[in-house]
């Protein structure tokens, strides 16, 4: 067919690298159209992850720390099934329903990413999280 071009041929003259799905059954399946992560050439953009016990599929019970705890937990195995860790995190992003629980996902989060090799974050309020969760985390690693 006139006009029509493989995609690697494609993807090479674009010079678009092409995309990987990533999938872990040790964290929440997606709810919606959407993957757990992404990885392109050597980078790692993981989806929002809520405080959902992969397990249940519910939101687990309990303050933030308790939810800060699952969703890194949860972020940590998807990591894992990229073939990367929290060590190599470049940059996160905290969405949190009340920025007064800031201090206490922060003692959470302190526990997971280590001064030496913590990443760039971005911490913002928001009005509603799905699932009315009390947090979300994103994260961008290295692959």
């Amino acid at each position: 067919m006139a006009g029509i071009c493989p995609l690697p041929i494609l993807l090479q003259e674009r010079n678009v690298m092409p995309k990987k799905i990533i999938f872990s059954e040790q964290a929440p399946k997606p709810v919606g159209p959407y993957h757990q992560a992404i990885k392109t050439g050597n980078l790692i953009y993981c989806a929002g992850q809520i405080p959902i016990d992969p397990k249940t599929g519910q939101i687990v019970a309990g303050d933030v720390s308790v939810q800060a705890r699952q969703v890194l937990e949860n972020i940590k195995a998807v990591l894992s099934a990229a073939g990367s860790s929290l060590e190599k995190v470049v940059k996160s992003t905290v969405f949190l329903k009340d920025l007064n629980d800031f201090a206490k996902m922060n003692q959470v989060y302190g526990q997971y990413f280590k001064n030496e090799t913590a990443p760039a974050r971005s911490t913002i309020q928001v009005a509603r999280l799905p699932m009315d969760s009390l947090v979300e985390i994103e994260v961008v690693a290295e692959g």
